[in-house]
């Protein structure tokens, strides 16, 4: 016979049934509309399934042919309840892990936002916080998606559509931006002068007259591009935009110790590892003092995921790395270099990536108390315009 529906759930039970009378026991069964099915002779009886709540009803059957059973299997979901019940904490566990699971798949996990280039991410989310999505907050809880787009359309500027989609427990935000028109910078009329003393060695003037050419040593405040044309009866004032050059000196004062401390780090380490929930770490292993007098830590965290949601549950690993304190000791010419390869980086940083330092000269050098002293003087060609806006007088 077929195997009964639901049998799983409505409870299986395995009996070998022994007897003489095993044939008459069989239609028995038959009459009495029990089924059964996996019959399968054995030696010295029948072996067969049957649900567990025809198995109650077996006794006057095996009274009226004389046979006996044994039972020797059980399973489905009634039997899988009854040895739960009998372990109160485990099935307390599983009810709360069940419960649990449905809670954390019922809340946002992250929102992320896609799109957005002129719009900074954060604003985007604080909007959609006032608007009820967050990390950690319940779906059932949250606007239908045509609701929430249209209220963060309305909250942020310079927005033409928001699309909200929520997969699983992770919500994403895609913006598209309008298209705005360029902004051009506004300017007002001007001069450029020199912003220190120098000697122009190339001057281009897009907009403006050119007051000095090549070769003109110029100080500072010295217009270079002047901002009025014409003569005294017909000027016009305008914005001066161009581009000089010139050559500027900078006097540097080095000064370069001959031993510095570095720190060698010799291989071995300690590693304290913490089992991480939320904003709690809590200690697993790596107890017990430093073994090292001088050591650095550095810190790996790694949280778990799901997809692409972080969970607030991980592992964390601090590494003790110990080190050696060593002594390096430069001569006189390579702390010498090592000064003026730091002053000329600064010039660079100063005056901009694009300035050319064109000679150096050593004014001075000493070297006294474990340190090289220099004065040294840079002959650098750099930008040397800026701006001067031009001041009306009364009547004009």
């Amino acid at each position: 016979m077929k195997e009964a529906p639901l049998s799983w759930v409505r409870g299986v039970v395995t009996i070998l049934v022994t007897g003489p009378q095993t044939e008459m026991f069989i239609n028995a069964l038959a009459g009495a509309g029990i089924v059964i099915w996996d019959v399968k002779p054995v030696q010295g009886g029948l072996r067969l399934k049957l649900l567990l709540n025809d198995f109650y009803a077996l006794r006057p059957l095996l009274k009226k042919t004389g046979c006996r059973l044994h039972i020797t299997g059980r399973k489905g979901l009634p039997f899988v309840t009854a040895r739960l019940l009998k372990r109160k904490f485990f099935a307390a566990g599983l009810l709360l892990f069940g419960i649990g699971l449905v809670l954390l798949s019922s809340m946002v996990w992250s929102v992320d936002v896609e799109g957005n280039k002129r719009l900074a991410a954060e604003d985007v989310l604080d909007a959609a916080r006032q608007e009820g999505v967050f990390p950690f907050q319940w779906i059932w809880r949250m606007d239908s998606p045509d609701k929430l787009s249209r209220e963060l359309t309305a909250r942020l500027p310079g927005v033409s559509w928001i699309g909200i989609q929520r997969t699983g427990t992770a919500v994403k935000i895609q913006i598209v931006e309008a298209v705005q028109p360029e902004k051009r910078a506004l300017y007002s009329q001007r001069h450029l002068v020199s912003r220190t003393d120098a000697v122009v060695t190339d001057i281009y003037a897009e907009q403006g007259r050119p007051v000095v050419g090549r070769n003109s040593r110029v100080k500072k405040g010295d217009i270079l591009i002047s901002g009025i044309l014409g003569d005294e009866e017909n000027t016009q004032k305008v914005v001066a935009k161009g581009e000089v050059k010139g050559l500027v000196w900078h006097e540097y004062n080095i000064n370069v110790p001959l031993k510095t401390k570095v720190n060698a780090y010799t291989g071995e380490r300690k590693d304290h590892a913490y089992l991480v929930l939320g904003k709690w770490a809590i200690q697993l292993w790596g107890y017990g003092k430093s073994p090292f007098k001088k050591s650095s830590m550095l810190i790996e965290n790694n949280p778990l995921s799901w997809h692409s949601i972080e969970l607030p549950i991980g592992w964390m690993t601090e590494k003790e790395l110990e080190f050696n304190e060593l002594t390096a000791t430069l001569t006189s010419k390579a702390a010498r270099d090592k000064g003026l390869e730091t002053a000329k980086n600064d010039i660079l940083a100063r005056y901009g990536s694009d300035c050319v330092i064109k000679s150096q000269k050593i004014l001075h050098e000493k070297k006294e108390n474990g340190k090289v002293y220099m004065k040294v003087l840079f002959e650098v060609e750099e930008r040397i315009a800026e701006e001067l806006p031009i001041v009306y007088n009364q009547g004009e």
